[in-house]
């Protein structure tokens, strides 16, 4: 039984080797190995290549071929096994062995294919560190942007086939108007003209700007997008031209003579509306993606502006090249220097809409307005360039104004006109002075305006006399710029003989080949002008002797102030689109609307930028070279410090000296103080208090005298003087410290501005009010004590005392030797004689010194019939003398006798301190003048030092702070550091350091611009 099961086995593989199955039965080895049924099945993909022998795979893949053969006659008939057959089982599972090996062939294919790449990879250099390269918001720009709904909103090619005309008919048309009209070609050329985007500046017999100029760098055909299909319609265009030149040489002229038989103006006619509703849908389209892809920009530019990736964002090229310009225009107000940087300098007669073609541009009504009269009065340099925010700033200011809403736009429209009232001087109606403001917004044309006073012919009451002067001088300085570009607006409303512009313009620009011409008020001359062709002649540059690059026809709103922007657009297109001016070929599609001259004037800039900024730039560096040298040989020894600077060493030296100030010693102050305050009030002192009370009788008169006295000075003069002095005294300190020269490190040039910042810190300055109140308590305090406690202050008030009175006898005598003349000594000597006045006096002198002698105790005071004695006595003498004469003469007599009693009286008082502690009980000397002049020391002491604390502690500080503020208010004050730090020293370094920042910005600047062109 297992032999005959083992037979059969083996017959069965045997069969297998050899090919044949065996009694017309499938072998069960079949259902066992699925692999080979799909090798083998008709139906696999494999199956239509030739199929190889079974023996060869088997012999190839298989190990059957090892099994031993034996012949045997046992049959098996297909899906018959009764009985189990372990050589069967065996030789299943070697064949199964098969899957195996192409399993382990697989995997060591991918083992070594993984390996091949590892390899490739590593010999690839690593890019990562270069993947900054792209910016981040190209790898998340699939989820700001719905390309698919962006795909679907194009048209597709069935609607852009409907969108064509019928070119079959037009070639029929051109071909029936070949001999006829030769305009019929200049209407092809038409089409060719508007649909070309690239609007670029022809030659001024073109009238024109030509997009399809052959040397042109930049010039491009666009194959792709609905801009390729404009081109295909171009090239249809121009093929059909073609037929219907062959069509009409191929029939003769015998042919056209029966064409002609149908109405050729209606031929015409419906030729000309065709192509132009043609051109007008394709203007809608490309509005459209306009539209679409100024909305991706501000996505783009607003995720860049958020900071999404970290990068810092550079200035762009716009913004680069207007700071060239602002500093020029600090650098040199009045066009001295050789500024040749291209600007678009906006010209025109006043109300010619000069301001409205600027907003236009724009895209926003930033100017004041005003019906009739001049608005603009001085220069208004206008930096347009693209962001993500319609906004506007002005230079030196960081406010934003945003320019979507309508109380920034108010807000804006003030500004501008209060900055340019401020500019105007008094007694002028314009200034020169550049306003400069940068506006910033989606799809806005790069470039520099500087928008002018209107051109007037007649000065009109309440402009200044030279206004119409001044505007034509200021045009003219802005125009002689060779690089300059001339956007000449002219009023279309009004007849052209009227305007002034153009002559001025032809004056400074009379080759046209930077001149750019723009007709406003297009829509008031259609209805008012009774020839359109005077409009054409305009245009086409036959009416004015000027000449231009190119000529362009806008519209600028319904003559309404309050319209906007959009709606102002939408006006201009619409009047356009049905405009018979357009409809009859007088205009030029790419010659009318402020959006193809917004195009057109930002291409000549650049243009004109790339072509002369090199040259500028050598210029500058040239002058740098020239100033440098100046320099060195002018002061070799000296830093190259601009004016900014210089002001900042000069407060930084004024701060330290006033620094200084709060450094004096206390005693210094007191010691300065008391001295003061003691030839203030000295006189007053000896005049009204000392010698009044001097006269009375006694003691207690004297002392009552004095207190009275004391009291009203105290009350009414004495805090008030001291605060005086005080005041007076810190500025004397404060003026030495300032002008105190400080050897080699002395620089005079900084002596002006010291000068007028201690001025205006003084003027500034004021004392504080409560110190005279509690000033005056301090001083009553003092002055009502009579105490003296040791014998030191004794001596020392009668020293003060001495001190005092000699000074006051030298005064006198010098007096007394004025009024008499010289005495006989200095006649003798210096041979000089006495005028008969000194002769009068010196004879009253001598009477009025004998009576004295008569009566030392005489009072201060002569009577009536003393004064007639002396008078009497000597006119017995032969001397006719006045009695005011003698009263005169007897107050400084008696004035010298009485200092000297009372220094004599105060010598008697040194060994008096004895008896002042008795009260001069049992005695005859009365010291009561030396207690005075204690009081008056001990007074003048305390209010030094209460003057004193009161400087060191609130004065000086409050005195640094006013110099603090004065020089913070000059150095925002650029005309009083140019007033106040001048000289030769001074302008040199200022021009070197213009000249070198403009020249190091242009650098800057033209690399940057190399790199885009890149």
């Amino acid at each position: 039984m297992w032999r005959a099961r083992a037979a059969g086995g083996r017959t069965v593989c045997r069969n297998l080797i050899n090919g044949t199955h065996g009694a017309r039965g499938r072998s069960p080895l079949q259902k066992l190995h699925l692999v080979s049924q799909s090798i083998h099945h008709s139906h696999y993909p494999w199956s239509r290549f030739q199929r190889l022998p079974l023996w060869t795979s088997v012999q190839q893949f298989s190990t059957l071929n090892h099994l031993p053969l034996r012949s045997t006659k046992l049959l098996v008939k297909y899906g018959f096994q009764p009985h189990r057959n372990f050589w069967l089982a065996r030789a299943a599972s070697r064949l199964l062995r098969l899957r195996y090996i192409i399993l382990g062939s697989a995997v060591g294919g991918g083992y070594t294919a993984k390996k091949t790449f590892d390899q490739w990879k590593d010999l690839v250099p690593d890019l990562s560190e270069y993947k900054w390269i792209v910016p981040d918001f190209v790898w998340e720009l699939d989820q700001y942007v719905d390309f698919e709904k962006l795909t679907k909103a194009l048209p597709d090619s069935e609607d852009l086939v409907k969108l064509l005309p019928d070119f079959d008919k037009i070639g029929e048309s051109l071909s029936s108007l070949k001999g006829l009209f030769t305009p019929g070609y200049n209407l092809v050329s038409e089409v060719i003209g508007a649909s070309d985007l690239l609007l670029l500046l022809g030659s001024p017999g073109d009238t024109a700007f030509r997009a399809t100029d052959p040397g042109f760098e930049n010039e491009k055909q666009y194959k792709k997008g609905l801009l390729g299909e404009l081109i295909l319609l171009q090239q249809q265009i121009q093929q059909h031209e073609e037929e219907a030149r062959r069509a009409t040489d191929h029939y003769g002229p015998g042919s056209s003579q029966q064409k002609r038989k149908v109405s050729d103006k209606e031929k015409v006619d419906q030729l000309q509306e065709e192509l132009l509703r043609t051109q007008l849908k394709y203007q809608r389209m490309l509005e459209r993606l306009e539209k679409e892809n100024k909305e991706l920009r501000k996505i783009v530019l607003q995720k860049d502006d958020k900071g999404i990736h970290q990068r810092k964002l550079k200035k762009s090229l716009i913004d680069m090249y207007s700071e060239v310009l602002d500093i020029l225009s600090d650098y040199d107000a009045s066009y001295n220097t050789q500024d040749h940087l291209p600007r678009v300098v906006v010209v025109g007669d006043q109300s010619a809409g000069k301001t409205s073609v600027l907003e236009m541009i724009a895209q926003a009504r930033i100017f004041p307005r005003g019906s009739g009269e001049m608005m603009t009065r001085s220069p208004v340099k206008v930096t347009l360039s693209e962001g993500p925010h319609h906004v506007a700033v002005f230079k030196d200011s960081s406010r934003e104004f945003d320019l979507t809403k309508e109380e920034d736009l108010a807000a804006l429209r003030n500004e501008i006109e209060i900055r340019m009232k401020k500019s105007v001087r008094e007694g002028c109606t314009v200034s020169s002075e550049t306003i400069s403001l940068s506006v910033k917004g989606p799809g806005l044309q790069r470039m520099v305006l500087v928008d002018l006073p209107g051109v007037i012919s007649t000065v009109t009451s309440g402009m200044a006399p030279d206004t119409k002067e001044a505007i034509f001088s200021m045009s003219k300085a802005y125009m002689q710029n060779p690089n300059a570009i001339i956007l000449c607006i002219q009023d279309g409303s009004v007849d052209a003989e009227r305007s002034i512009v153009t002559d001025l313009v032809s004056q400074m620009d009379p080759q046209g080949k930077r001149t750019i011409f723009v007709l406003t008020k297009v829509d008031l001359a259609e209805k008012n002008v009774a020839s359109p062709s005077r409009i054409q002649q305009i245009i086409e540059g036959k009416l004015f002797p000027m000449k231009a690059l190119g000529y362009f026809a806008v519209v600028t709103g319904k003559g309404n102030s309050c319209e906007s922007i959009e709606s102002i657009r939408e006006y201009e297109e619409e009047f356009f689109q049905n405009s018979k001016l357009l409809k009859k070929c007088m205009l030029k599609a790419h010659q009318v609307t402020t959006r193809n001259l917004s195009l057109a004037v930002s291409d000549r800039f650049w243009r004109m930028v790339r072509e002369s900024v090199e040259q500028q730039a050598d210029a500058f560096k040239a002058t740098r070279f020239n100033l440098e040298t100046e320099w060195k040989n002018n002061y070799p020894r000296l830093r190259e410090l601009d004016r900014d600077e210089l002001f900042e060493k000069a407060k930084n030296e004024i701060l330290d000296e006033v620094i200084s100030l709060s450094q004096v010693t206390p005693k210094h102050w007191e010691e300065i103080l008391q001295k003061t305050l003691w030839e203030r009030v000295s006189t007053h002192v000896i005049e009204n208090i000392y010698l009044p009370a001097a006269q009375t009788m006694n003691s207690g008169t004297f002392n009552t005298t004095v207190d009275i006295k004391l009291k009203q000075w105290t009350d009414k003069q004495l805090p008030t003087k001291a605060v005086e002095v005080a005041w007076a005294t810190l500025q004397e300190e404060f003026s030495r410290f300032m002008t105190e020269e400080k050897g080699k490190e002395h620089d005079d040039i900084f002596d002006k501005l010291k000068q007028a910042v201690k001025e205006e810190s003084i003027k500034r300055h004021k004392w504080n009010e409560k110190a005279e109140d509690s000033l005056r308590v301090i001083q009553h305090n003092a002055l009502e004590d009579r105490s003296i406690s040791d014998k030191q202050q004794w001596d020392a008030a009668i020293q003060f005392m001495e001190e005092t009175l000699q000074s006051r006898l030298k005064d006198t005598e010098s007096v007394i030797e004025d009024m008499v003349g010289p005495d006989w000594k200095k006649r003798w000597l210096f041979w000089v004689r006495r005028t008969k006045e000194q002769a009068i006096r010196s004879e009253t002198k001598n009477e009025l010194e004998k009576m004295i002698k008569c009566n030392e105790e005489h009072p201060a005071y002569l009577a009536s019939d003393e004064v007639t004695t002396v008078r009497k006595n000597l006119e017995a003498r032969g001397v006719a003398v006045d009695p005011c004469l003698i009263k005169d003469t007897w107050h400084q007599v008696y004035r010298r006798h009485f200092l000297k009693k009372a220094l004599g009286h105060c010598n008697l008082c040194r060994r008096g301190f004895y008896y002042y502690q008795r009260h001069f009980v049992d005695s005859e000397l009365e010291c009561n003048d030396v207690v005075l002049f204690w009081r008056i020391q001990r007074m003048l002491a305390i209010t030094a030092n209460t003057l004193r604390q009161q400087l060191t502690n609130t004065e000086v500080r409050r005195l640094e702070k006013n110099v603090k503020e004065v020089l913070e208010d000059f150095a925002e004050d650029c005309e009083k550091k140019v007033k106040l730090l001048t000289g030769k020293r001074v302008q040199l370094a200022e021009d070197l350091k213009k000249v070198r920042e403009i020249q190091e910005k242009l650098e800057v600047f033209i690399e940057a611009l190399h790199q885009e062109e890149k």
